[in-house]
């Protein structure tokens, strides 16, 4: 009779967990880029970026985003002087080129904190590109702060450098091939030192 109830009990579990919706989850995944390559007569330069993939609990909207900062016009030029940012969606094959050094869970309410975080690197406040000082490194840094990530040191012109330390610091975080994301400390949104 016992064994008889177990049985129900467990069959009334599994039956109400396939009824029940799918978990819906976004995960932020933080890339290098390597560069140093040339592709349609360009070169393509080291470079960080995030994308966030997933659905939100709240809305069951699926998510399908990454960015990075760059300079709004590229050049030598960049070399002796500053100009202006913007934060850019880098194409599909480039994300897919990328190696991943970083994925956690984040809940909507993060998820929405990085988009407005990164958003702000567009306005009149944090768009201003240094390639020393305030570069891709210093845009990707930021976004996993507000994510609640401790973050390396930066400025840095070593994208792939930055976020091997970045994962260092943040063990359950750090890239693995067959491990499942990260869920997100709780966030800390902190200005940048530029602010």
């Amino acid at each position: 009779m016992i064994a008889m109830m177990r049985r129900a009990g467990l069959l009334g579990l599994a039956l109400a967990l396939m009824a029940a919706p799918a978990w819906a989850a976004v995960t932020l995944t933080f890339y290098a880029h390597p560069g140093a390559r040339v592709r349609g007569g360009e070169l393509l330069f080291p470079h960080a970026y995030v994308h966030a993939s997933g659905t939100l609990d709240d809305s069951g909207d699926p998510v399908d985003w990454a960015a990075g900062f760059t300079a709004k016009y590229p050049g030598p030029h960049l070399l002796l002087a500053n100009g202006p940012g913007i934060v850019a969606t880098p194409e599909a094959r480039y994300v897919g080129e990328g190696k991943p050094y970083l994925r956690l869970t984040v809940s909507d309410a993060v998820y929405r904190a990085v988009r407005a975080r990164s958003e702000w690197w567009n306005g009149p406040e944090g768009s201003l590109y240094d390639l020393r000082r305030r570069n891709c490194i210093s845009y990707i840094a930021d976004l996993a702060r507000v994510a609640g990530l401790r973050t390396a040191r930066e400025p840095s012109m070593k994208p792939g450098t930055f976020l091997e330390a970045t994962a260092a610091l943040n063990p359950a975080a750090a890239w693995r091939e067959t491990s499942a994301p990260a869920p997100a400390p709780e966030p800390a949104i902190t200005p940048a030192p530029w602010v």
